[in-house]
């Protein structure tokens, strides 16, 4: 009996841990955790290109690897993220040509990137998921408890989502908003500067109706 665990891609986020890096998350195919695997910028280029669907005008590495094998009729059967050791996931690929299997090891943000583009099943060990993944309803709720503090040590550039953008402006007090917008007109950030400006005027709007 196979006691691996099947996992999908679940999409890719910011590494809070790691700068100018993304968070690749996997989700247990029938559980509620996710393992966060920590992947380069053209890595996560390359697997949010098979994500979205999108066809690059030229082949990227994972796409010719990919083309190549189909061309020569050896099928990607499956991904194996076989172990974790000092914060790094070892994978490898199982390749059948219809007559023979064999076993290539490779890391594990090109095994996802392959698998994604092939549509291959993607497993783990139990020990893995025990270890490294993170309970859904847990993570939501260290989230919840730490987000003010976490947002408040932001900077509006480091925040891509536009719901936690408007909380982090939401939590700046009047002296450190207005302080903002002076030193962003001072610096001709006039995107910035209209933010602010945005901000302040929704709270004396807030202010007439109450």
């Amino acid at each position: 009996m196979d006691t691996r665990i099947k996992l999908r891609v679940q999409g890719l986020t910011n590494s809070q841990i790691q700068s100018g890096a993304y968070a690749l998350i996997l989700a247990e195919e029938q559980g509620t955790r996710r393992i966060p695997i920590i992947v380069g910028t053209s890595e996560a280029q390359s697997i949010a290109i098979a994500l979205e669907h999108i066809t690059p005008p030229r082949p990227l590495t994972h796409d010719l690897f990919a083309s190549f094998a189909q061309a020569f009729g050896v099928r990607l059967r499956e991904v194996f993220i076989y172990k974790f050791e000092d914060g790094v996931f070892y994978s490898e690929l199982l390749f059948d040509d219809g007559s023979s299997q064999i076993r290539l090891d490779s890391r594990t943000s090109d095994a996802i990137a392959i698998a994604l583009r092939v549509k291959c099943d993607i497993y783990t060990t139990p020990d893995i998921v025990a270890e490294c993944g993170v309970v859904l309803e847990e993570a939501m709720a260290i989230e919840e408890k730490d987000d003010d503090e976490f947002i408040l040590d932001l900077e509006p550039e480091d925040i891509k989502d536009e719901v936690q953008l408007k909380k982090w402006l939401s939590l700046l007090d009047e002296e450190e908003l207005s302080e903002r917008l002076e030193d962003a007109i001072s610096d001709e950030n006039y995107e910035f500067a209209k933010m602010y400006k945005d901000e302040i005027r929704r709270r004396e709007e807030e202010d007439k109706t109450t």
